[in-house]
């Protein structure tokens, strides 16, 4: 990716780490009863969170690809 890592990557926040803290931002936002102030830090983090989660599964997406693509090229006939 060519975009600069959010701080919670470069802290190393694990995919399950983020998921499940995403989880509880958005139980808190739906739960209401927050001011608006504190509504738009946890919408901000849960942004924060997202992306972090949506990083984890492009790199999984891109390993997978990868680990596909050799499988195909393993199984084609040699042409000899």
């Amino acid at each position: 990716m060519d975009r600069m890592a959010t701080t919670d990557e470069k802290a190393g926040l694990g995919y399950e780490q983020a998921r499940d803290e995403l989880i509880e931002v958005v139980r808190r936002l739906e739960a209401g009863g927050t001011t608006l102030e504190d509504s738009l830090a946890l919408w901000e983090r849960g942004e924060e969170l997202a992306k972090v989660c949506r990083h984890w599964l492009e790199g999984a997406r891109a390993r997978l690809d990868a680990s596909l693509a050799d499988d195909t090229k393993g199984s084609e006939p040699s042409e000899d």
